[in-house]
């Protein structure tokens, strides 16, 4: 049974994730206690109180973050730059085997998207984007996701720390799709309709991020559903991970 540590594990991905790896043993982290999970508090930017928590763990799940797209610097520094480091720093100290990083669209989104002021819509016909393609952030969250998988490449090639960069799209159900593009205009709903990932493929890609031999490292994958309308290139995702999705945004507002 592999160790796994998830941070951010009271956030919406991270209970998938924890439904995901249910089979193995995971130990939960969040930025604080809640009545709904029980999971162990801690401040990723302290390097100290990371490296403690990681002892005994074979694999890092690093969900936690600033998910705000439009914040500010300031804001973002301490989780998602201090934070990384810290989390890979621990991981190096404590022999783990891998780490799956929770990258974001939002790191090679800018040439799809109108400002920086509306990260979450898409103009015209979007260009496709492939996992291997120059990063090209949308704003400061999306830097700070640039410099997430950076850290992670330096650690792969380094240190040989197994690392999967995994980019998530936009997690919601059925019916959060269905309210979020009733109410977004064109671009607003192009966005949703691309980067849409369903519960049931968020917990596939989870599980193929954490558990499949990689061919390559560190790896850059796409975690976004089958979306007919979708400019993140899956293919490579798949054959890398194995992943394999079976939902379509299209197939779910068709029954609006």
């Amino acid at each position: 049974m592999t160790n796994i540590a998830i941070t951010g594990a009271s956030g919406r991905v991270g209970n998938e994730a924890i439904e995901a790896l249910s089979a193995d043993s995971l130990t939960l982290f969040s930025h604080s206690e809640t009545e709904e999970l029980e999971t162990e508090p801690i401040d990723i930017a302290n390097r100290e109180t990371f490296v403690d928590a990681l002892e005994g763990q074979d694999v890092l799940l690093h969900l936690a973050a600033n998910p705000d797209p439009r914040a500010e610097w300031d804001a973002l520094t301490g989780p998602n730059i201090e934070g990384v480091y810290n989390a890979y720093a621990a991981a190096l100290e404590n022999d783990l085997e891998r780490v799956v990083f929770a990258s974001s669209n939002h790191a090679v989104n800018m040439g799809n998207t109108v400002s920086s002021i509306r990260p979450e819509s898409t103009v015209g016909k979007p260009d496709i984007v492939r996992p291997d393609e120059t990063m090209d952030p949308d704003t400061y969250y999306g830097v700070t996701k640039v410099f997430g998988e950076a850290m992670g490449h330096y650690y792969a090639t380094r240190h040989g720390l197994d690392v999967v960069n995994l980019r998530i799209g936009w997690l919601l159900s059925r019916d959060e799709l269905r309210a979020e593009c009733a109410e977004r205009d064109a671009a607003g709903e192009r966005y949703a309709r691309a980067m849409w990932l369903s519960s049931d493929d968020c917990r596939r890609v989870i599980d193929a991020a954490v558990t499949t031999t990689l061919d390559s490292n560190p790896t850059v994958a796409h975690g976004i559903s089958d979306n007919s309308e979708r400019f993140l290139s899956l293919s490579e995702t798949m054959l890398e991970l194995g992943y394999w999705p079976q939902d379509d945004s299209a197939a779910v507002l068709e029954d609006r």
